[in-house]
């Protein structure tokens, strides 16, 4: 698979929960290499909007490229996680009829060796979507301290070792800096042993990712956001691929379809009502999907509707 190249994940299934109005406005948070906007737009008409997000300037130039001719489609840079700020720049910011969330990292992003995301081939340990912002993880990883890195691995990677990896890793940057990813990868590997199935920088990977690149707060901002945009009937479909994303999008979900709660966090409000519906259960990829994709294994697709 070249770097330009991307297979999405439940994409009949996503747009087929998404669309509900041909001449609807609807938001792609992560537009990645454009599969599932690509088959958005083919399914509005004239009067059908498409406001596609990425933070990755590179997915932005992608999308310019396949869509940028095409009127009904605006592009912009950023996080969905500031999609009201957005749609007050698109349109006439009155609502979504869908906001569709594939969220995580995309496979051009993995297979670029000089992103920095991936343990396979050896890059520069950027691991950053947008390049021009904020701190590499090799820059993180040399001055973070031994307790902020274990925290980071233990909370966003669930890496029951992450103190020993913390550790190691301060030990090893006092006369070498970790700025390659073959060394992240090495040095884990050197501690942990190799086991037959899964590389046990697996999750140290994801956990420095995701903190790098503020993951999981911009998803609790963007899916709160997202609830707030949508118009009556509009839909909020996410795809997640690891269980910290799919427990935050089911418990924000669950609550904002409770009866007398938005969240958890305030108090319950007698006679409120719910904020969406759910939509089914939880759907994942069919052995088919898996077969031919192997990275669709993980992915969980949840699906809610906005109340009147």
């Amino acid at each position: 698979m070249s770097a330009e190249q991307h297979i999405p994940v439940l994409l009949h299934e996503a747009i087929d929960a998404l669309v509900s109005k041909p001449d609807g406005h609807y938001a792609d948070g992560t537009f990645g290499r454009g599969g599932h906007s690509r088959a958005l737009v083919a399914r509005l008409n004239e009067q059908g909007r498409l406001l596609a997000l990425d933070k990755d300037p590179t997915a932005i130039a992608v999308g310019q490229r396949l869509l940028g001719n095409d009127p009904r489609v605006t592009f912009r840079q950023g996080s969905f996680a500031n999609l009201d700020q957005w749609i007050l720049d698109w349109e006439e910011g009155s609502g979504l009829d869908g906001v569709l969330l594939d969220l995580g990292v995309s496979s051009p992003q993995l297979d670029d060796p000089e992103r920095g995301f991936s343990f396979r081939e050896d890059g520069p340990l950027d691991m950053r979507m947008d390049p021009t912002q904020g701190v590499s993880a090799a820059e993180w990883l040399q001055q973070a301290s031994e307790r902020e890195i274990s925290r980071v691995i233990w909370e966003f990677g669930e890496e029951r070792h992450a103190r020993r990896i913390a550790r190691k890793i301060v030990t090893v940057r006092a006369h070498t800096p970790v700025e390659r990813t073959s060394q992240l990868a090495g040095l884990v590997e050197e501690l942990l042993g190799r086991p037959e199935r899964k590389h046990p920088a697996t999750r140290c990977f994801q956990a420095i990712r995701i903190f790098i690149n503020n993951e999981m707060a911009d998803l609790a901002q963007g899916l709160e956001t997202t609830i707030k945009q949508l118009r009556p009937g509009g839909r909020l479909v996410a795809i997640s691929f690891h269980s910290l994303e799919d427990r935050l999008v089911k418990r924000t979900l669950r609550e904002a379809a409770r009866p007398g709660r938005v969240r958890r966090d305030l108090p319950v409000v007698p006679g409120q009502e719910p904020t969406l519906r759910l939509l089914g259960k939880a759907i994942r990829p069919s052995e088919q999907e898996v077969s031919a994709n192997p990275r669709a294994r993980s992915a969980v697709m949840r699906v809610a509707e906005k109340l009147g």
